[in-house]
């Protein structure tokens, strides 16, 4: 995303990335997701390097919140 206000907080599979997401939302915080599989095959490019694979972005000033509510969900993972 260049030099913009948002900062990637995760890159995983569809299924990890979804449940980030909803966190995010029940915490009041608007994530970007993206997809570079789904666009190049909406393209007509075919998949990327990795299928299946997103990355979520977050504005800056909800850097700090988000990013300890992605370390909450790695932690819960681990446990598992």
């Amino acid at each position: 995303m260049g030099d913009s206000n948002y900062t990637k907080i995760f890159t995983g599979s569809l299924v990890i990335t979804q449940h980030i997401i909803q966190e995010l939302e029940e915490n009041g915080i608007n994530a970007i997701v993206k997809d570079e599989t789904e666009s190049a095959r909406l393209a007509g490019f075919g998949g990327g390097i990795v299928p299946g694979f997103q990355e979520i972005f977050v504005n800056n000033d909800e850097l700090d919140e988000a990013m300890a509510i992605v370390k909450k969900i790695k932690a819960e993972m681990a446990e598992d």
